[in-house]
């Protein structure tokens, strides 16, 4: 599968707790920090559900 990486823009002060775990499932734990993943559908669908605190990088 393709890979694709994800880079956290915002923070997480405000978001809800499911927004939180989100991101501690993708690995994103502190601004500007990259993590790199197979574009499986889960994880597309994580990067969906919080697509306006992170950037996916080509």
């Amino acid at each position: 599968m393709a890979k694709i990486k994800i880079q956290q823009v915002r923070g997480t002060i405000k978001c809800p707790k499911v927004q939180k775990l989100t991101m501690e499932a993708l690995g994103l734990h502190k601004m500007n920090a990259i993590v790199e993943h197979e574009a499986t559908p889960a994880i597309l669908g994580m990067v969906e559900k919080v697509k306006h605190l992170v950037k996916v990088i080509d």
